[in-house]
């Protein structure tokens, strides 16, 4: 096991012009709106929309703060990941960077990981999505549903990259102008001054009254914050796609610059509209949902239906980005030789299609188990994946703190973008994730998702570690360093 850096291998060059090749293959597809609406789409997903109202429950208004200790998170997560992103952008972002700061054993852990992560999204997604459709055609079973809308996105991402971006663009794009909406309409009923709101009740003493600002206890904020952490996965996502646009570099700088209003905007904005709107306790949030019980409370007709519109379209992007970001990890996982050879093979129009094809199949077969066995098979899938994403960060940080001195000692000219305040917050952040992961064995859910993730994390330390020692042994390790090198 070594954590010497190795040579930097970068994915694309800055400056590819659009529709150009990159070293590695892919082709520069994704135009600057692109990136900029997978970098605000990317923040928010379905789980904002649905499982807002289990967190409201638990916390009451204090939910508050707990989106806002997990945004503070976030935020520091992905001002350290733009730090080595701008400096050196690849397809493989946080996973090359912990093989080169960490070891291999790092990058190839950590990359699988998070490609298992997604492959299981995409299953629950999917199911997701082919619940809403089933209930608008019944006569399509649930099954065709999420087979059909798992056939599209695939064609779509094998089709292009630019294909993919195009989609992720109107996905994002709807998402944004819906929550846009409902800040600023729900806004106005909150203050009064909303033309036709039946909603007399609406106002700020909803922070206040039924029970206080923290009616269950400033304990209830720490529960809220593992019922909403994951609602944030998807981050980082912009920081794999960057690789593939016409400049990474300002890509990368752009939308990490810009996380913390995305956060604070959506997030926190949106919450504190419902809390506002309802009182925490209204049965209202609990039967329908946070969003749809605050649409119904100031008199929009349909609600519902609004509602499931804008889940399906989330769920769409969720599940397009997802096997867009699996498959790009997957691909430099196979440059990096920790995955078959074929996932790093593009085609002519600069797709790595057998990454593609991979990571959707491992989709398909999660899809069946959800079908086949959905409270034994696809619950340990479920509950191994459940504390990945903390994984993901808390290896980030790690990985921070041994790039900036590599960094500054190769090339300090591309330290574009600095972590604030280093090394102290990323310090912080680390105490930070690693004190959620150790609350979540308190909770009986979390305690499951945290140990059966550990044992997956296990297996998979434990089979690039004896990797390693067999091709160490073999010469192996020495032909890939050379390859690495060849490549930069």
């Amino acid at each position: 096991m070594s954590a010497q850096p190795t040579a930097t291998k970068t994915s694309a060059a800055p400056g590819t012009p659009e529709g150009g090749t990159s070293p590695d293959g892919l082709k520069a597809g994704l135009k600057n709106r692109h990136l900029s609406m997978i970098a605000i789409g990317g923040v928010i997903g379905a789980g904002l929309f649905v499982g807002s109202a289990s967190g409201i429950a638990a916390a009451g208004p204090g939910i508050l703060l707990s989106y806002a200790l997990v945004g503070v998170m976030v935020v520091f997560v992905m001002r350290m990941l733009g730090e080595m992103a701008a400096a050196n952008p690849t397809s493989g972002s946080f996973s090359e960077y912990a093989d080169r700061g960490l070891g291999r054993w790092a990058g190839f852990s950590i990359g699988w990981l998070y490609w298992f992560f997604w492959v299981v999204v995409l299953a629950v997604e999917a199911t997701a999505g082919a619940v809403i459709l089933e209930g608008w055609v019944p006569a399509v079973p649930q099954w065709a549903w999420a087979l059909i809308v798992m056939v599209v996105l695939t064609a779509t991402n094998l089709a292009s990259v630019s294909s993919y971006g195009e989609f992720e663009f109107w996905f994002a794009g709807i998402k944004v102008v819906a929550i846009a909406a409902f800040i600023l309409i729900g806004g106005l009923a909150v203050f009064g001054v909303l033309p036709g709101s039946d909603n007399e009740s609406a106002g700020l003493a909803n922070l206040t009254s039924h029970g206080g600002f923290l009616p269950n206890g400033p304990g209830a904020v720490l529960t809220g914050v593992l019922l909403v952490v994951f609602s944030f996965m998807g981050s980082e996502i912009v920081t794999l796609a960057a690789g593939e646009s016409e400049n990474p570099r300002r890509a990368v700088t752009k939308a990490t610059n810009s996380v913390i209003w995305r956060i604070a905007v959506f997030y926190l904005g949106s919450i504190f509209v419902v809390v506002t709107l309802l009182p925490w306790d209204s049965k209202a949030i609990a039967e329908h949902g946070s969003y749809v019980a605050a649409l119904d409370s100031i008199g929009i007709p349909h609600a519902g239906q609004v509602m499931n519109v804008i889940v399906l379209t989330a769920v769409l992007s969720c599940l397009n980005s997802g096997l867009y970001t699996a498959s790009r990890m997957a691909f430099s996982l196979g440059q990096r030789g920790d995955a078959p050879k074929a996932f790093a093979r593009t085609n002519a129009k600069g797709v790595p299609q057998a990454a593609i094809v991979g990571s959707v199949i491992f989709g398909f077969v999660a899809v069946f188990f959800n079908y086949r066995w959905p409270d034994t098979v696809f619950e340990f899938l479920l509950n191994s994946s459940g504390a990945v994403a903390l994984f993901v960060w808390l290896v980030i940080c790690i990985t921070q703190l041994r790039m900036r001195g590599i960094i500054l000692r190769e090339s300090p000219e591309k330290l574009t973008v600095r972590m604030w305040l280093f090394p102290y917050l990323t310090w912080a952040t680390i105490a930070m994730i690693s004190f959620v992961l150790v609350y979540m064995l308190t909770d009986d859910a979390g305690r499951k998702q945290v140990l059966l993730s550990l044992l997956v994390a296990a297996i998979v330390v434990g089979i690039s570690l004896v990797r390693e020692r067999v091709g160490s042994g073999s010469g192996g390790t020495k032909d890939n360093d050379a390859e690495a090198l060849t490549r930069s």
